[in-house]
């Protein structure tokens, strides 16, 4: 009988640098979609009205937490601004 061995891998935990890389990446993704979505809404079909209210509160909802827990730490919404506009400028 044979028995295959898996090696295990050390589970590693993200730095600090990397978690707040990727909040400000998060921030910056729902706010793109909030924008989507407020366009979206301004040209919907009456039946998709309600559809699109919903999605930007929801889409509000988790903007605001993301900016609240971006606050605690330490990170400027004048940053998340700036990581956006560059971002848009690049692509």
């Amino acid at each position: 009988m044979y028995e295959g061995y898996q090696k295990e891998e050390l589970i590693t935990e993200k730095s600090e640098e990397d978690k707040k890389i990727e909040l400000i990446m998060s921030v910056l993704k729902t706010k793109k979609e909030l924008d989507l979505a407020n366009r979206n809404f301004e040209t919907a079909e009456a039946g998709l009205v309600d559809y699109y209210v919903y999605q930007i509160k929801a889409t509000k909802s988790k903007l605001d937490f993301l900016v609240t827990k971006a606050k605690k730490r330490g990170i400027s919404l004048d940053m998340i601004e700036e990581l956006y506009f560059r971002k848009k400028q690049v692509g």
